[in-house]
């Protein structure tokens, strides 16, 4: 299924080796250096593949040793890796794991793997059916990147596109992965207490977001009329795994008039949106 140690590995051009199988130096750098190497830049890939095989890089020492680097150049990898958005620090079980920043970069690639392959159907026949563009996004720490676009054969004015970035916590797709997460990993996610907004309807606040992440809970659905983009509604539903963990989200959106309250097509956009959700979980192993 959807796995982002396997679309690394892929992406890397090699297949994962377990750590205690390797050699760390011959793993690092091959014996006969093309002149046009950059060293730096094999010692970071080095480094993705040893923790796309498992390793968490709990014990610095140890990691350094494994890798055949000194111990102040993995800090300053990690440090980079991580500000680049293509690790993230595993607050379950520390040390770190690969990053959703890494499908920014191959969402070309994508088109072909688990979650975007069995998404893209339904989301085409969910937006010819509804009328609204179809969306399927993952959460990369504060933001939500969209995957997958699809759209009806009628004019949009959405702005949304593959590879698009956009701040969780102001979307739809962000607002319901957040709310199938604990209090804990919403507050480690947004450590500070004020937040950027994008409209007057963005929560300024972690305070508010939890309040906007509890109705959103009690619904199973994230509603927006005109939160994000002014003149668009839109209205998202979680994905989840086998373990019944947020994988993903799917959306759809159009016209705002469309996703009031008291819109007749609302109770359309509920049900199509928790289909979909709904089959794409099944699909990924999750309990019917």
């Amino acid at each position: 299924m959807f796995n982002i140690e396997n679309i690394v590995h892929h992406i890397l051009g090699r297949e994962s080796i377990p750590s205690q199988d390797r050699n760390p130096e011959v793993d690092l750098i091959s014996s006969v250096t093309p002149a046009y190497d950059v060293p730096p830049v094999t010692r970071a890939i080095a480094l993705l593949r040893h923790i796309g095989a498992g390793n968490r890089c709990r014990n610095m020492s140890r990691t350094a040793a494994a890798l055949g680097i000194n111990r102040t150049t993995l800090l300053r990898l990690l440090h980079t890796l991580e500000r680049e958005g293509l690790i993230e620090g595993d607050h379950e079980e520390g040390g770190y794991i690969l990053s959703y920043g890494l499908l920014e970069l191959t969402a070309h690639m994508l088109s072909s793997r688990d979650v975007v392959r069995l998404a893209r159907p339904l989301l085409s026949r969910l937006a010819a059916e509804t009328g609204f563009s179809a969306h399927l996004g993952v959460l990369s720490g504060t933001d939500v990147i969209v995957l997958v676009r699809e759209t009806p054969d009628v004019q949009l004015i959405s702005n949304i596109r593959e590879g698009s970035r956009l701040p969780a916590h102001a979307t739809v797709m962000g607002r319901i992965i957040l709310a199938n997460q604990s209090h804990d990993d919403v507050r480690n996610i947004f450590p500070s207490q004020s937040l950027q907004t994008v409209t007057s309807m963005t929560p300024a606040t972690l305070k508010a977001l939890e309040d906007q992440l509890s109705q959103d809970r009690i619904e199973g659905l994230a509603w927006s009329v005109a939160n994000f983009e002014q003149g668009i509604g839109s209205c998202a539903a979680a994905v989840f795994d086998h373990s019944r963990r947020p994988v993903a989200a799917v959306s759809l959106s159009g016209r705002e008039s469309d996703f009031e309250p008291s819109s007749r097509n609302r109770e359309r956009i509920a049900k199509g949106i928790r289909d979909v959700s709904q089959r794409l979980s099944v699909m990924l192993g999750a309990p019917p």
